[in-house]
């Protein structure tokens, strides 16, 4: 078992579950002694609370999304992010920048090429996590950017997860797109997969809950980040 700090994101179009998972897998890490950092993008400070709620509702262009997206991104990086890394927390983040690229580069069509420039910037550590030689997660190919240890994909069909979300709440504007949109953002996030095999663990989350549940658990399980007894 580590205790450095892990830094796990959850990913997956709207509808597919992920979140009812992140509450149950902090549980199993604190049940192991872990303290548990819960937070979610945008979002996850007051300022990106308030970024979030104008991506969410008001009409914009891509690049505007975008550069709002990575600024409530930064603010999270140096408020919470980061000071819950280095305390040795188990960070668990209801999205990251791989959302960032499955739905304003692959839903919304904006240039990937730019992402990449406001991911580096953005997420550049520059002294955020202290030594780079140390604990900190990185990429491999740019030492000094910031991003999860692992990723969990909840990869559902579009088809699905609109079952899924009809009728729950008030869409915001995202949660209101057609099929046609979530099919481009699901190959977004195969896409992510594809480029970063190390980083992500795909779940089959076409299933029951408790079946679901057990597959998250046994990625952690196998990765010796919690323990095989059996629980959450």
């Amino acid at each position: 078992m580590t205790h450095h700090g892990l830094f796990i994101s959850f990913e997956g179009i709207d509808g597919a579950g992920k979140s009812t998972h992140i509450t149950a897998l902090a549980e199993a890490f604190r049940a192991e002694g872990r303290t548990v950092t819960l937070t979610r993008e945008p979002g996850g400070t007051p300022l990106a609370e308030k970024l979030r709620t104008m991506v969410l509702n008001e009409a914009m262009d891509p690049l505007t999304e975008s550069l709002l997206i990575f600024a409530a991104r930064r603010d999270h990086l140096v408020t919470v992010i980061a000071p819950a890394l280095l305390r040795g927390d188990v960070v668990l983040c209801d999205r990251f920048t791989d959302a960032t690229f499955a739905y304003q580069g692959a839903g919304r069509g904006f240039d990937l090429k730019v992402l990449a420039t406001l991911e580096q910037w953005v997420q550049s550590d520059e002294g955020l996590l202290g030594d780079p030689s140390g604990n900190a997660p990185m990429k491999p190919e740019v030492e000094t950017v910031i991003e999860p240890h692992l990723t969990l994909w909840f990869d559902l069909s579009p088809e699905g997860a609109a079952l899924r979300l009809a009728g729950a709440r008030v869409p915001d504007k995202f949660e209101s797109q057609p099929v046609e949109f979530f099919s481009r953002v699901a190959a977004g996030y195969a896409a992510r997969q594809q480029g970063h095999p190390e980083r992500f663990a795909r779940i089959d989350a076409d299933q029951p809950r408790e079946a679901v549940w057990q597959a998250v658990r046994q990625v952690f399980v196998e990765k010796g980040w919690l323990s095989g007894v059996a629980g959450a």
